[in-house]
Order: C-alpha cells, then sequence, then structure tokens
C-alpha cells in the first residue's frame, strides 16, 4: 500500500513527526491556518483532500466545542483513511498520589482542559469505529531542541521548584516521531491506547539542576511549593496539583520499540550535543 499522511497542526510535534515520516520516504502534508508553503496544505482543504490519503494524525488540542478536525471535516471520514492518531495527553488519568498508571488504567480526569482531552479521544473512538484503524497517543511532558530546561536556564527563566515525591515522565519529540511512524506499521484492531512517555519520572527541580550542570552554570535557588505556589498561574497550580507516575512497557512491545531517550538524562545530552 502506498501511504500518504496527512497531518492536522504544524506545531511542534506535528513539524517532528512530518520530517521523520519524510526522512523515511513517505508523503507528508501538515495543516496550516496561515499561509501555506511547501509541504503544507491550508486546514480549510483538509476535508476535500481527505480522500487522496491513507493516515491521519491529529496534533492540534480540542475547543470548547470538541475536536477541530472533526467539527470542521468529520463528515469527510473515512474518505481513504486505513489508520488515523491521536495526540492526547497523560493528563486524562489525573491525580494519583504518585501512583502508576498503565495504558488499561481507566481515565480519571480532574482538570477541565484533560477532561476535554478525554471528550475527543471519545470523539475519534465513535469516528473510527469500524472504519479505521485508530490510536490514541497519550502524551507526557513533551521537549527537545528549542523547548528545554537549557532554554528556560539561559533565558534566566528557570525554576527550581521543590515538592517532596512530584515526580514525572516526558517525553522527547523525536520519540513522539518514531512511535507514531512504529503505530503506522503496526495499527490496531479497533482501537487502541498508546503511552508515550519515557522510562524514568523525575523531579522537576531534579531536571532543571541536571540541565544547568551539563551547561556549566549556576542552578537557580531551590524553592519550596509553598512559596512559589502563590505567585503561580493558575494552569502551573494545576500542573504541581495532579502526581502521577506513568508507565509505556505495554505501549513498546506493541510497536516493537524502544525510546531513544529513555530519561531526560540522555534527551538532554543529545540536545546539547546537537547545539540546542
Amino acid at each position: 500500500m502506498h501511504k500518504r499522511l496527512l497531518i492536522i497542526g504544524g506545531g511542534f510535534s506535528g513539524q517532528a513527526v512530518a520530517r521523520a515520516a519524510r526522512d523515511s520516504g513517505l508523503e507528508t502534508l501538515a495543516t496550516t491556518r496561515g499561509p501555506t508553503g511547501p509541504g503544507q496544505l491550508a486546514f480549510a482543504q483538509a476535508g476535500a483532500a481527505l480522500p487522496g490519503f491513507t493516515h491521519l494524525l491529529m496534533t492540534a488540542p480540542p475547543g470548547e466545542v470538541g475536536d477541530p478536525f472533526l467539527a470542521a471535516h468529520g463528515q469527510a471520514l473515512p474518505g481513504g483513511l486505513v489508520w488515523a492518531g491521536y495526540l492526547s495527553t497523560t493528563g486524562v488519568y489525573g491525580d494519583r498520589g504518585g501512583g502508576w498508571v498503565d495504558e488499561a488504567t481507566p481515565p480519571a480526569p480532574g482538570q477541565p482542559r484533560s477532561a476535554r482531552r478525554l471528550a475527543a479521544e471519545e470523539q475519534w473512538r465513535a469516528a473510527a469505529a469500524g472504519r479505521f484503524a485508530l490510536d490514541l497517543f497519550r502524551v507526557a511532558g513533551i521537549y527537545g531542541p528549542g523547548r528545554s530546561a537549557f532554554d528556560d536556564l539561559r533565558a534566566g527563566h528557570a525554576r527550581r521548584t521543590h515538592k517532596p515525591g512530584h515526580a514525572f515522565g516526558r517525553i522527547h519529540v523525536e520519540d513522539i516521531a518514531r512511535a507514531v511512524l512504529a503505530a503506522m506499521d503496526r495499527p490496531p484492531e479497533g482501537a487502541r491506547v498508546l503511552h508515550l512517555n519515557d522510562d524514568e519520572p523525575a523531579e522537576s527541580a531534579v531536571v532543571v539542576e541536571h540541565a544547568a550542570e551539563l551547561l556549566g552554570v549556576a542552578p537557580p535557588p531551590l524553592v519550596e511549593y509553598a512559596t512559589a505556589a502563590p505567585g503561580m498561574s493558575e494552569m502551573a497550580r494545576s500542573f504541581w496539583a495532579e502526581n502521577r507516575r506513568v508507565s509505556s512497557a505495554a505501549t513498546k512491545a506493541a510497536l516493537g520499540i524502544a525510546w531513544r531517550y529513555p530519561s531526560y538524562r540522555e534527551g538532554l545530552a543529545a540536545i546539547l550535543r546537537a547545539g540546542g
């Protein structure tokens, strides 16, 4: 089968998947709501173009009315699709008091934005049922070149907030791209939940300290969460209010991969070597 991939949304993750897909020889277009350039398609034209694509990846977040692609172009499905992927969030699991969740754990979102993500997942489940394979990628904190603790340290914005036991996973954007391409090669029967989350949950302060050490600069001072919280945004406080550890063992087994960057240490080292 000749694969053609349409990526909805050209943000950080969408661009990384597009680069990896093209590097592998896959014909790929990504949508934009602005002026189009090479390799891009206007979002408004995505529905009409859908019959020419076999694979679709949705990276854009839901709005108040739900998934933006389904709202605008859902009537065009399935087009020529055999597979679709949806980038969701591990936030759908809510607060687990530091406990572990895996791909079979029932979601229990505690934040409105996570509830919207879960609702969008359900929209895609309904749209795909009996028509094409669907992978729901629940993604942890995304980092990569141009979007890491290095950038915050260089800009003087880095913070080292201390909340004992508050550890979470991350995923390098290149591992997102690898997992998406692997999932396309091993599509599920029906719908499947996959976790894009590295192997070592870590406290934020530890990651910032390690990044500072790699840069050869002094880390910012350690600040207790109770002291820092009053000056945080509502979104930042909502992040610190939830604590969970996410396993991706079943995902790696299903896709036949290991993470290129199994922890923040390998990921940060690679970014620095590349000049990021």
